[in-house]
């Protein structure tokens, strides 16, 4: 009687050894086909976080973000994806915290962890591309007379001083306690202001990133922000300081204002005309002295200035 039910015992064991066969080749299947892919999962994250610094010519250390192919050709230290190790590679690093300066240098708020989650699962499952990965963003290109707006200097304050001036950049806080990674840390005057709407040259900001106050900004120069770039963050500041929607920015009435350069005269500091001259003026500082100059901001923007010192 065994030997006669033997084959059929086998039988039926390997009809149940094919159906879990295929159940398993179906799962498998499904899980190929809701596997992360780069146009489709993580893009759009690195679009809203990234590829405000990670894109175009002056990309950080020529890592692009803003395409498949840029992500996975990585930086001028090489490969930032590393297909199927999710651990090793420095993109998801970055991400996590564990390499520093933690990324978006924006933050916080960091990704969240699901986000961060789905660009390890990516990783893990080979990084693919997916159906209409997405060519190189093209860059802004603004017309002629369009007026400057913080989209357009946005990618240079991220990209070339954030890393210092935000909540948690390489040196720790942001010194004095200046923040460039938003436009609303940028415009922020509670402590003292260093960007006046309509006035480039009192602004603190400018005077950096010209030279015309020490130390010149940004601080890991030379090289310096190219002329182009000085000359495209005085534009926007020239015009209203405008917000991404082309929103003028308000002028801060009566906010302090610290600014450094050459006394050219009693009521000079370089080219910038001055309302009146300083009620406080040290014995020692002359005309062609390098001095700090403290005063407030007036309703049309211009400085009042109450007291000059040689520093």
């Amino acid at each position: 009687m065994i030997a006669l039910l033997r084959p059929a015992m086998l039988a039926r064991s390997a009809c149940r050894l094919v159906t879990v066969c295929l159940l398993g080749l179906q799962f498998g299947a499904a899980l190929a086909q809701t596997a992360a892919t780069f146009a489709a999962d993580v893009a759009p994250i690195l679009r809203e976080r990234c590829v405000v610094c990670h894109q175009g010519e002056a990309a950080p250390l020529g890592l692009r973000l803003d395409s498949y192919a840029g992500a996975m050709k990585g930086s001028q230290k090489g490969p930032v994806i590393k297909p199927g190790d999710a651990r090793a590679s420095e993109l998801a690093k970055r991400v996590r915290g564990e390499s520093q300066p933690r990324m978006p240098l924006t933050g916080p708020p960091w990704l969240s962890a699901g986000q961060i989650a789905l660009i390890e699962r990516w990783i893990a499952a080979g990084a693919s591309g997916g159906a209409g990965a997405p060519a190189a963003a093209p860059a802004r290109v603004r017309r002629p007379g369009d007026p400057v707006t913080y989209a357009d200097v946005a990618p240079i304050l991220v990209g070339r001083c954030a890393k210092c001036h935000s909540a948690n950049g390489i040196m720790g806080g942001p010194p004095e306690g200046f923040r460039l990674d938003t436009l609303a840390a940028t415009l922020d005057p509670s402590d003292r202001v260093r960007v006046v709407p309509g006035n480039p040259p009192g602004s603190e900001l400018v005077r950096r990133i010209r030279g015309q106050a020490r130390p010149r900004m940004p601080f890991d120069g030379p090289p310096y922000l190219e002329e182009a770039q000085i000359a495209l963050v005085e534009q926007w500041i020239a015009q209203g300081a405008r917000d991404a929607q082309g929103k003028p920015a308000a002028i801060p009435v009566g906010a302090r204002v610290r600014l450094h350069g050459k006394l050219a005269g009693p009521s000079m500091l370089d080219e910038l005309q001055l309302r009146g001259q300083a009620g406080r003026i040290d014995r020692r500082t002359g005309v062609g002295d390098y001095v700090e100059l403290r005063g407030t901001v007036a309703p049309d923007g211009g400085i009042v200035p109450e007291r000059i010192r040689s520093r």
